[in-house]
């Protein structure tokens, strides 16, 4: 798909192209900047997001407003974030009139989701264009802050949306994936090639919806005890269970963990789903050692 210079449905501001050019721009390739020029993928994602009238959407990554004005044409509150200073003053200048816009220049990994979400009467949306060497550090400041409310709909690379989607037992499968779908059901929205960006990257992409559990897949004391734990399991994913949990103090307690939770110490952890990795946590806290 190429850029084009016209405007696809719903939308009032110009092709990135055309913003590129007027404001004499070009992507920073050093922040991952990769435009998103698909209409059709704009509209997918603000019709997953659930972006109407009396709903915050908060919006990761503005870039030049393309998905931002798709989502202001819902009706919705958009919370738009970005961090260049470039394409900020983009923003103000096409969509700074809009009554139902309000732009924060700032680092999303760093940014305050807490606030942004509280006293809301809807849950809030969270949607972005991920760039890739952020999109763990993102996804986990989301969790984070904001682990249960409205779906989280974003663009990620498309090995990474293959990984977080996959099942226990699935090559795919890691440790991101099991922390993250013990909160939120994790689904595909769509694929996106790598012709629907400008500049295009050398890899594709996919649209995926993250939404919040009623409640989490086994309840534990310590989430930071728990990350750690997963993350030691699948740092030598190909050892048995009671192996790599060793690491987490000695192979006589990772015994005793497995036993508490009623798991075969000879598994691989990549055959585990997010209850089983729970219940071995609660083992760790109720022997003393579930402490990050």
């Amino acid at each position: 798909m190429s850029a084009g210079t016209g405007r696809g449905a719903g939308m009032t501001i110009d092709s990135p192209g055309a913003l590129l050019r007027r404001y004499g721009l070009h992507a920073r390739h050093s922040w991952g900047q990769n435009f998103l020029i698909a209409p059709e993928v704009h509209t997918a994602i603000a019709v997953a997001s659930g972006a109407r009238p009396g709903r915050r959407v908060i919006e990761i990554g503005a870039g030049l407003g393309t998905l931002t004005d798709r989502l202001l044409a819902t009706g919705a509150e958009v919370w738009a974030i970005e961090r260049d200073r470039d394409l900020c003053a983009v923003l103000r200048a096409e969509l700074g009139e809009r009554p139902n816009f309000t732009l924060h220049e700032a680092d999303a990994v760093r940014f305050d989701y807490t606030a942004a979400i509280a006293g809301q009467a809807e849950p809030v949306a969270i949607v972005g264009n991920l760039p890739y060497q952020l999109t763990g550090p993102l996804l986990f400041a989301l969790l984070e802050q904001a682990p249960t409310g409205g779906p989280w709909v974003v663009m990620v690379q498309k090995e990474v949306a293959d990984r977080l989607c996959a099942r226990p037992g699935e090559d795919d499968y890691g440790g991101v994936t099991a922390v993250l779908s013990r909160v939120r059901t994790i689904s595909r929205v769509r694929n996106v090639p790598r012709g629907c960006f400008l500049p295009a990257p050398r890899v594709d992409s996919a649209v995926i919806r993250l939404d919040a559990r009623p409640e989490p897949l086994g309840a534990v004391a310590d989430e930071a005890g728990l990350r750690q734990l997963v993350r030691t399991a699948f740092q030598q994913r190909r050892k048995v269970l009671v192996n790599s949990l060793a690491a987490l103090g000695s192979r006589a307690e990772a015994q005793a963990w497995c036993a508490a939770a009623g798991i075969d110490p000879g598994v691989r952890p990549e055959t585990l789903g997010p209850e089983q990795f729970a219940a071995l946590q609660r083992a760790r806290e109720a022997a003393g050692a579930g402490a990050a």
